[in-house]
């Protein structure tokens, strides 16, 4: 099969194959048997149409048309091969000329951009300083100190910051009003799980005492027959309790269990190690991103419409997959964020095109520097594949394609090596 190539503008070529000779012949004796077989004429039997029937009612016309889809795919593999063109979607195909000879057919094909790389090695970019104060230190340790809080019960009056255990039941009028009522449930003052108005009124009770809590519920309320409505919450308090938060010391230290740790000093100085070692590891997120960020900056690349779409779509996709894992059905999550389907893809398009030039550069800077990847390199990848998604070995090697991890494997080294050179 012969083929020419000629470019066109927003990363598209058009491919053009003549298909001829035997190979054409075939396509249309195979198109030709196919009507045969399909055929239905009144008084024979589908499939049973004798030959000279056949003929008169099956068109030339129709059998090359129906011949050119099956020689399609061999051209463009043909005109792919000869010509070393990456597709990245799927052609569009037209019939420039057929006979019985041969056929033409232009593919209309999007193809991988060409990227114009700019500096990648020796970048200027800053690595801030990792610093620890001792008011991070101090701040750890009262969040420590606050997750070992207790709650105890105390004979004192009622203030901000205290459980309360109570039976309440509210009435509007003389009629009790559905979900208005509960027992020995526990409520902490100031938490605001109650309307307003309603844990104010606690405030200053003891333990035994009974209170007719009146207010009125907000006018937004989502229970239509209690909007703005005037009610009356009989309560009764059981019990009170407040938060003792322990003493910082050598005991509290002990109590944090810490192979490390055996007093306040060596707690002190676990919590500064950990926030350095966060701190260091923020520094480097945001320095590899601000790397990344420079380089993509640096190149230029004009990415055709339909790679963002497929990279938008895979987004989609992998984000709906991790909300559906958490339990959360992906409709109702959008209902909750107050979005629609066409805004949420809008706003995954901009991280699209960010990955799609990025993979691009990472992609080029990786045949500028000649990247390889081994037999050694694919066997260890396809061995942590299987190993992560529990699946044999073949059944990964069936799964994934070894392009796809050769060119993954690529694109990591090529990433690799930027923050090397930088």
């Amino acid at each position: 099969m012969k083929s020419t190539v000629n470019k066109l503008e927003n990363s598209q070529v058009e491919l053009i194959v003549e298909v001829e000779g035997d190979v054409w012949t075939n396509a249309q004796e195979q198109s030709y048997k196919n009507a045969v077989k399909n055929l239905e004429v009144d008084g024979f039997r589908k499939g049973q149409v004798p030959a000279a029937v056949a003929k008169s009612h099956i068109k030339n016309e129709m059998t090359m048309l129906d011949a050119v889809e099956l020689v399609a795919q061999e051209a463009l593999i043909a005109g792919i091969d000869a010509n070393d063109i990456i597709l990245v979607a799927t052609p569009e195909l037209q019939v420039e000329a057929i006979s019985d000879t041969a056929t033409t057919l232009k593919f209309i094909c999007t193809v991988k951009p060409e990227v114009k790389l700019g500096d990648y090695k020796g970048l200027d970019i800053e690595v801030a300083e990792v610093t620890v104060t001792d008011t991070e230190v101090e701040e750890e340790l009262n969040s420590m100190l606050d997750k070992h809080a207790e709650l105890v019960s105390k004979d004192g009056e009622v203030v901000e910051g205290d459980t309360t255990v109570i039976d309440f039941k509210g009435f509007k009028g003389d009629e009790a009003f559905e979900g208005g009522e509960a027992e020995n449930f526990s409520l902490e003052i100031g938490s605001g799980q109650f309307i307003p108005g309603f844990e104010e009124q606690l405030v200053g009770l003891k333990a035994g005492d009974t209170k007719d809590v009146e207010l009125a519920f907000p006018e937004d309320y989502h229970v239509e027959d209690l909007k703005g409505q005037d009610v009356v919450f009989k309560v009764t308090l059981h019990e009170v309790k407040e938060r003792q938060v322990p003493e910082l010391n050598d005991d509290f230290a002990l109590d944090v269990d810490l192979e490390e740790v055996k007093n306040l000093e060596d707690l002190k100085n676990h919590v500064r190690s950990q926030i350095e070692f966060n701190k260091a590891a923020e520094v480097a997120r945001d320095h590899e991103n601000e790397l990344l960020s420079t380089i993509v900056d640096n190149a230029e690349v004009e990415i055709p419409e339909i790679m963002v779409e497929q990279e938008t779509d895979r987004l989609y996709q992998d984000m709906k997959m991790r909300i559906e894992q958490q339990g959360i059905p992906f409709d109702q999550f959008i209902a909750m964020t107050g979005q629609d389907d066409s805004v949420l893809r809008e706003n995954l398009a901009e991280d699209a095109l960010r990955q799609v030039k990025l993979r691009l550069v990472l992609d080029e800077i990786s045949e500028v520097e000649k990247i390889e990847v081994s037999d050694e390199d694919l066997a260890s990848e396809y061995a942590q594949l299987a190993e992560q998604y529990n699946m044999e070995l073949e059944a990964i090697k069936e799964a994934i394609s070894k392009e796809n991890i050769e060119y993954d494997l690529k694109i990591r080294k090529a990433y690799d090596l930027v923050k090397e050179l930088n």
